[in-house]
């Protein structure tokens, strides 16, 4: 926003919230990622703390459309970028196993005391002033995901 500001260069800023989709890093410690290589690797799936903490969503598709509409519009920002439906940890274990394999176990481990126990983006300006909304559900988007992990992982 400085350098809006002060040298009038033309920005746009967007809040980009959880994101997954194909060609993600197997390993790269966010919760999707780790559920989904965890259950193809049949290990026990990792929740931290009691599962109940939420987090939200989004398709990379959908943030793509997201990132297009503000950099095509003449709005500055910030805009929230993400999908507000919520899901506990829980509920996404238990959507990885429906997608993978319904014998996939969880192990629950000690949470950390800075760990949030909601992350929910209000997308109330996006859907207004640039006119977008996710469209991928985390039951459609989840498949794509694990069919790219499930073939690179088969390859390690």
């Amino acid at each position: 926003m400085d350098y809006h500001r002060g040298g009038g260069v033309e920005v746009r800023i967007a809040r980009i919230f959880n994101t997954y989709g194909p060609r993600m890093c197997l390993d790269d410690g966010r919760v999707v990622s780790n559920f989904v290589a965890q259950a193809l690797r049949r290990q026990p799936m990792t929740v931290y703390g009691d599962g109940k903490q939420t987090r939200s969503f989004q398709y990379v598709a959908d943030l793509v459309a997201g990132l297009m509409a503000l950099m095509e519009s003449d709005h500055i920002g910030p805009f929230n970028l993400g999908n507000p439906g919520e899901f506990t940890m829980l509920e996404l274990a238990q959507v990885v196993k429906e997608t993978i394999d319904p014998m996939a176990t969880i192990e629950f481990k000690p949470n950390t005391a800075d760990d949030p126990h909601m992350r929910k983006p209000d997308i109330t300006k996006a859907k207004q002033l640039l006119h977008w909304e996710p469209k991928v559900s985390l039951k459609e988007g989840l498949p794509l995901m694990v069919q790219d992990f499930r073939q690179r992982i088969s390859d390690e």
